[in-house]
């Protein structure tokens, strides 16, 4: 019997809870993966919360230095195949992860970068990041979410050393429940932590909108307090007079996520956050049949076809996300319409086990194994 190869995996695991941690621990948990490879895991995270991103800073530096030892560790000890490593595109994340990448690149070990986010076009022109970029682009293997996303790398990457991998979710949801809601009132639904560059903001004002022109509504807004507190969003929702149309969940999981998406009827994230690549969430709405409602960033075109299962917007464009949300309220068969694509698009595209399949095949490929 063929001895398993063996893979050290380099990557966020929750808490906090967010795209690139939540696909770390899918990662972790596959059947499918430990199956076929020995395993070992090692958890980049440094924060313990949404709120602690940027605070501080010594008790980070000495989890960052856990890592770095963890990372040497394995290297010597397990001495691995295959690193995978979930690094960050750009800023003092990328320059954390780069030491660990250099690491792995000086025991001569094959790499696999999987990139959750982009921003290597932002700061490919400085002199120090164009170099480092280059150092740890070097006979590394990528994955990318989406085709969208190789003009990010394609400076330092040529396209038979990339491979692309959507994201997966867990099926929470069946057809059986996915129709038409006999809601007396639409109910909207944003899903996200209050981060202002989500579109926080941006969908309150084409809600004070809508209520300017009469049209009658529920919004529930459902996530952990991001840049933006309780107290700002309630001190926002007091200023557009929007008190009896919206609501402030806080963060919801299991059975009670579950009846949220289930009761909605469109699902809204007008994002410019710009690091934005393939929202998780996006995948989630599509399992309960909502039309949706986001933008032009990353991946999301390829997520969402424009008039087909929802409607695609330009970054910060109140207007028109004011005028798709009139659309989609005033019309109950085009709600139900784009959202049996959404779940047909979700099921043949992005179930959890259709993710783990093409990561695996992936990391046999990155080691020339079939």
């Amino acid at each position: 019997m063929e001895k398993k190869k063996k893979l050290l995996c380099i990557l966020h695991l929750p808490p906090p809870v967010h795209g690139s941690s939540m696909v770390g621990r899918y990662i972790k948990d596959s059947v499918k993966i430990n199956y076929e490879f020995n395993t070992k895991y090692i958890n980049l995270g440094t924060s313990k919360s949404i709120g602690d991103v940027g605070k501080k800073p010594l008790s980070k530096i000495i989890s960052y230095l856990k890592i770095v030892f963890k990372t040497i560790k394995q290297l010597i000890l397990f001495k691995p195949d295959i690193v995978y490593l979930a690094i960050t595109a750009k800023g003092i994340g990328f320059y954390k992860d780069f030491i660990i990448a250099l690491i792995t690149k000086l025991f001569g070990i094959q790499l696999v970068l999987h990139f959750h986010n982009k921003g290597v076009q932002l700061y490919q022109h400085k002199k120090i990041d164009n170099f480092l970029y280059k150092t740890v682009f070097k006979k590394a293997k990528v994955i990318l979410l989406s085709k969208f996303l190789y003009p990010d790398i394609q400076k330092y990457v040529s396209k038979e050393n990339v491979y692309y991998c959507a994201n997966g979710v867990p099926l929470l949801n069946t057809f059986d429940n996915v129709k038409v809601k006999s809601n007396k009132k639409v109910q909207l639904l944003f899903l996200s932590n209050l981060i202002e560059s989500k579109g926080v903001f941006i969908l309150l004002q084409a809600l004070n909108n809508l209520q300017k022109r009469e049209f009658d509504f529920t919004c529930n807004f459902v996530g952990g307090v991001g840049d933006i507190t309780e107290n700002d969003f309630n001190n926002k929702v007091k200023y557009f007079e929007l008190e009896k149309n919206v609501f402030y969940l806080g963060k919801k999981y299991d059975k009670e996520k579950f009846d949220i998406f289930s009761n909605s009827d469109i699902f809204i994230l007008p994002s410019f956050y710009e690091n934005e690549c393939f929202p998780l969430v996006l995948l989630e709405a599509m399992q309960f049949g909502l039309p949706l409602i986001s933008t032009y960033e990353g991946a999301i075109p390829e997520i969402i076809e424009d008039g087909v299962n929802g409607f695609l917007l330009k970054q910060k464009n109140t207007d028109t996300l004011t005028s798709k949300l009139e659309i989609l309220i005033n019309d109950k068969q085009l709600r139900s319409k784009m959202g049996e694509a959404a779940y047909d698009k979700y099921i043949k595209n992005y179930k959890l086990e259709i993710f783990e399949s093409n990561m695996l095949k992936i990391l046999n490929k990155s080691l020339n194994k079939e």
